[in-house]
């Protein structure tokens, strides 16, 4: 029988909660870029994700996009899984970094792709984009405080666990 020692035990589960962290992350990002692709691309026909050229371009761009968007939910998903089998899937951390991918995504996209590179606006033949641009950079604000408020906790909460645990464990 192997005795683990108290730095194994911390080691370990630091390394599970960075875990929880970047799979939340890749599945929030990833759902934002379906949302993003779903709504806006194909069902409201505000933008492409590339419209600097031609609509075909425009819907290779969207495909691409789309592929990468997914490339994220399920590298995100498997990890998931793999904290699922091993019992260490911390749900309130989880759901906190989803909140934070899916806001920073947001923010990216409304600030970089819209904003700095010109790649699309968020919607075309408006007379004030200023106030699409505001709700959308507030919706991505909102999701990221409200996922940091998250997982801020749960690290309250292991340093506590930490703390009270007699010799480590």
């Amino acid at each position: 029988m192997t005795t683990v020692t108290d730095n194994q035990k911390n080691n370990t589960r630091s390394m599970y909660a960075s875990r929880n962290l970047w799979s939340g992350l890749l599945f929030g990002v990833g759902i934002a870029a379906f949302i993003d692709e779903a709504v806006f691309h194909l069902i409201l026909h505000w933008h492409h994700f590339y419209d600097k050229a031609t609509t075909e371009i425009g819907l290779i761009s969207d495909g691409l996009f789309h592929a990468l968007g997914w490339f994220a939910t399920i590298g995100g998903l498997f990890v998931f899984a793999d904290l699922r089998r091993r019992k260490a899937l911390w749900p309130v951390r989880w759901w906190g970094s989803v909140l934070m991918g899916t806001g920073a995504f947001q923010l990216y996209d409304g600030t970089i792709q819209h904003k700095l590179m010109r790649l699309h606006q968020i919607r075309y033949d408006v007379e004030n984009l200023l106030i699409y641009d505001l709700v959308w950079s507030m919706v991505a604000v909102l999701l990221i405080v409200a996922g940091l408020i998250l997982v801020i906790r749960t690290r309250s909460k292991a340093h506590q666990v930490k703390k009270e645990a007699p010799n480590g464990s």
